[in-house]
């Protein structure tokens, strides 16, 4: 009970102490607790949405799965009369049709794409009684003739339709238009797809391309019968060409899907809060060095009347707990806060969830609690540890003495092995000559050498921080110094308080010299080997209507179809590969110049023949002449004779199998070839101005395309990756804010420790403005010195990982030295601001009433 009383006391006499400390904890337990309720809630819209949409059985042509679309663009289908067999099964309480096809765009009158701009589907299909029960018509009417249509009303509020507009579909199967003659509403929350819904003629006609069929029956049990027994009774009408699922299996296909992505963001996010715990760790141990150092003489004299080492201990760590349970338990309410925020965030990108369905499990707040505690007392524990072997004679001794003036020997030679061998791990994974090879060494190699850097950061400061005031403080003379050997006076708490930011900044280096490089190589890879002019792809195949539309533009030298083809290759060696084939015209071999290590790349757009990636080759032991077994799927088998063996040494198409459209073609019948993936085009000579603009017209009635010339093409995939990497910065700001709060609590306890002194700098003649300059200084020296180490550290990192991804055809290392001096410069503001409140309080410090504090 003394001990918790002391702790107590202690905790709430130093309460202003704790507070940033406090705010680290809630951080980075709100970050974590924020992503657990958000993607739980994401779940739950998702479950929800499942469980409603389904009926008790539902039956698919076999093989269809939920999030797949068939090669040539048309959902699969089953024939009408499997309607007809259902309905006679024993338990049927009633059956029906349904038409539904994502591979579709919508358009209004002027052009605009009504689909989703979060990456939802756009989803088209005939209006049914299933339907019905997620959904009700809360505008107008259902759909009863080719020009009439329903919209989900979240698409209608987003684009502003409203009943009697017109809005144009477009599919495989052709365009056509149709006027809104009614607006439906989900009853559960619509994650974020665009809806709209034909009669049952219309849909099959224009979605399949053929009446009479459909994409799935969805059947309902009489009264008594199980969803299973129901299946069971269906199976045994139908032949075995059908897939049949549960409501329940229905569901969970649909739910893994979905839990796939939400695991990558989850994980992703929980990487981010597990950085900015391990920053926290700094701040927390920094914090209570600190305040054991200030209270050295007060725990000597704890030991003189009788205290016990443990009790000193327990003390320290009572404190910590304290600390930790006050600033977890914030940080659950604040993640709630911040998945809310998150689900607004998504909303106004165009997924919408509804706070409705906020779902906070359990073991959410308790694990955001446990690991807040556990985090903050294990963090705690060396300074306790330090604070039980304070002696009794401490008391006799002035307090805030610092202890630990120099890093230790061994600490020093712990910290240089685990930089070694760091060092070493990042030379074998820039050595290795498979990609896959390396990743072990460079993770390994990364971890070790951010550990031996945060060990050894003590032993650095006194070289760096020198080397940074002589050329940043020498010049403000006295004042400057004084900044100086403040900085050094505690290599340890300089060092740990450094390592807190440097972290942060190693990450967003390592990562902007990855993002730099890969848009320089694939600038590079652009410029020696695209010859096309210009390039046609976008968020759906392009569909026969829009090709024909490409092919006529005038001023065109030519135009190439590219098309993904589903195939089993059977090699010589006997084994199977099931990654397919590219069809495309012989002009390809000028659009894309791909080296070739055997063979003449022209030569495999002849008739039965084909080429190979060096890998694949080099895999199977293929050579020029070799013939391979081509099973396509939907067609029949060939017998393709390799002409041409592809160097994999590229970033662009690699390991790509190429055959002609001739051959394609002879192989697989009509209605089984596929859109194009994407198409390149060649201007005339000297009208690659007029070609261009002539090409954006003829393509203005498909905006779900993008036309681009390379230029284009290359600032595209520069801001592509540089949208990824700012919303990697975004998330690795929270480790950056925690590091800040570090500075600034070290400045202001090391401003209480300095009390007397800075009482005695007043009292001789130094102004409160010299002051405060001063401690602005050492907090800029502090940042700027975790500033070099972290930049230094990530652009190491980040040389290693490009030279891994060499091996993938990133072969150009580029340091964005804009951002790496950017960063470096903002981090001496960041000093400047994290110096603002304990310079100012410092700077309002009653002379006197300083010089008598103990």
């Amino acid at each position: 009970m003394t001990v918790l009383k002391t702790s107590m006391r202690n905790f709430f006499a130093h309460k202003g102490r704790m507070a940033l400390s406090a705010v680290a904890v809630l951080l980075s337990v709100a970050f974590v607790c924020g992503t657990l309720v958000f993607t739980d809630t994401m779940n739950t819209t998702f479950d929800k949405l499942f469980a409603t949409t389904a009926s008790d059985v539902s039956v698919f042509p076999k093989g269809a799965k939920s999030d797949d679309t068939p090669q040539n663009g048309r959902p699969e289908s089953l024939p009408a009369s499997t309607l007809a067999q259902v309905r006679k099964a024993e338990g049927v309480k009633s059956a029906e049709g349904a038409v539904a096809s994502s591979a579709v765009t919508v358009v209004d009158r002027d052009n605009e794409n009504m689909g989703s701009s979060s990456g939802a589907p756009t989803i088209a299909g005939n209006w049914t009684k299933n339907d019905a029960r997620s959904m009700d018509i809360t505008s107008g009417h259902a759909p009863r003739g080719p020009t009439e249509l329903l919209v989900d009303a979240d698409t209608a509020d987003k684009h502003h339709l409203k009943l009697g507009d017109e809005l144009r579909t477009i599919s495989v199967a052709g365009d056509f238009k149709a006027r809104i003659i009614g607006i439906v509403t989900f009853k559960v929350t619509n994650p974020g797809a665009a809806v709209v819904f034909f009669d049952t003629a219309t849909a099959q006609r224009e979605l399949l391309g053929a009446t009479g069929r459909f994409t799935q029956i969805y059947v309902n049990a009489a009264s008594g019968v199980s969803d299973i027994r129901l299946k069971q009774n269906v199976s045994r009408s139908l032949d075995g060409t059908y897939k049949l699922q549960t409501a329940k299996e229905n569901a969970d296909e649909a739910r893994k899907g979905v839990g796939e992505l939400m695991n990558v963001i989850k994980y992703a996010m929980l990487g981010f809060a597990g950085i900015a715990f391990l920053v926290g760790i700094f701040l927390i141990i920094n914090t209570f060095s600190m305040l054991v150092a200030q209270r050295t003489r007060e725990i000597g004299l704890m030991r003189a009347i009788g205290s016990s080492r443990k009790q000193v201990n327990r003390s320290v760590l009572v404190e910590a707990l304290l600390l930790g349970v006050v600033g977890s338990i914030l940080g659950v309410g604040a993640g709630v806060g911040i998945a809310i925020g998150l689900m607004e965030l998504m909303s106004a990108a165009g997924m919408n969830l509804s706070t409705a369905d906020l779902t906070v499990k359990a073991t959410t707040p308790i694990a955001g609690v446990v690991l807040g505690i556990v985090v903050t007392v294990l963090a705690a524990y060396l300074p306790a540890r330090r604070a039980g072997k304070v002696s009794p004679m401490a008391a006799l001794r002035d307090a805030g003495t610092p202890a630990d003036g120099k890093a230790g020997l061994v600490r020093g030679l712990i910290g240089l092995l685990l930089t070694g061998v760091g060092g070493f791990a990042l030379f074998m994974a820039a050595d290795a000559d498979k990609a896959s090879d390396g990743a072990l060494p460079l993770g390994g190699g990364v971890v070790l050498s951010l550990i031996g850097f945060v060990v050894i950061g003590p032993m650095l400061t006194g070289g760096i921080v020198r080397v940074i005031s002589a050329v940043l403080l020498r010049p403000f003379g006295s004042v400057g110094r004084m900044a100086e050997r403040n900085a050094l006076r505690n290599p340890r708490r300089t060092g740990a308080t450094g390592a807190a930011l440097m972290i942060g900044l190693a990450l967003v280096a390592c990562l902007s010299v990855v993002g730099s490089s890969m848009v320089a190589s694939a600038t590079s890879e652009l410029d020696k080997s695209v010859g096309a002019d210009f390039i046609v792809e976008g968020n759906q195949r392009i569909v026969p209507q829009a090709e024909k539309a490409m092919q006529e533009t005038p001023g065109l030298a030519h135009v190439t179809r590219y098309k993904e083809l589903a195939a089993t290759l059977t090699s010589p060696d006997g084994k199977t590969d099931d990654s397919g084939v590219t069809a495309a015209d012989p002009t390809y071999a000028q659009d894309l110049r791909r080296p070739t290590t055997a063979g003449t790349l022209s030569a495999a757009y002849g008739k039965n023949a084909m080429s190979v990636g060096s890998d694949y080759a080099d895999k199977h032991g293929v050579h020029v002449g070799d013939t391979i077994s081509v099973a396509f799927k939907g067609g029949e088998t060939a017998k393709l004779k390799v002409a041409a063996i592809t160097s994999d040494d590229a970033a662009i198409d690699q390991g790509a199998r190429y055959i002609s459209i001739e051959t394609m073609t002879k192989y697989v019948p009509a209605a089984q070839i596929p859109p194009d993936t994407i198409m390149f085009a060649k201007a005339k000579d000297g009208q690659a101005e007029q070609a261009y603009t002539a090409l954006k017209k003829s393509m203005h009635d498909y905006p779900q395309y993008q036309v681009r010339d390379q230029t284009d093409y290359k600032q595209e995939l520069k801001d592509q990756i540089g949208q990824l990497l700012n919303m990697v910065y975004g998330l690795l700001a929270l480790a950056i804010i925690v590091a800040v709060l570090g500075v600034v609590n070290t400045l202001a306890l090391s401003v209480v420790e300095r009390t007397r002194e800075i009482g005695l700098m007043r009292a001789i003649g130094l102004s409160r403005r010299q002051l405060r300059r001063m401690i602005r200084m050492e907090s800029v020296v502090i940042a700027l010195f975790g500033a070099l180490l972290g930049l230094g550290l990530g652009m190491g990192w980040g040389a290693t990982a490009q030279r891994l991804l060499a091996l993938e055809g990133l072969n150009v290392l580029e340091i964005p030295w804009p951002t790496i001096i950017g960063v470096f410069i903002g981090s001496a503001f960041v000093g400047l601001f994290a110096a603002l409140v304990p310079a100012f309080r410092a700077g309002r410090m009653n002379v006197l009433n300083a010089i008598a504090t103990e």
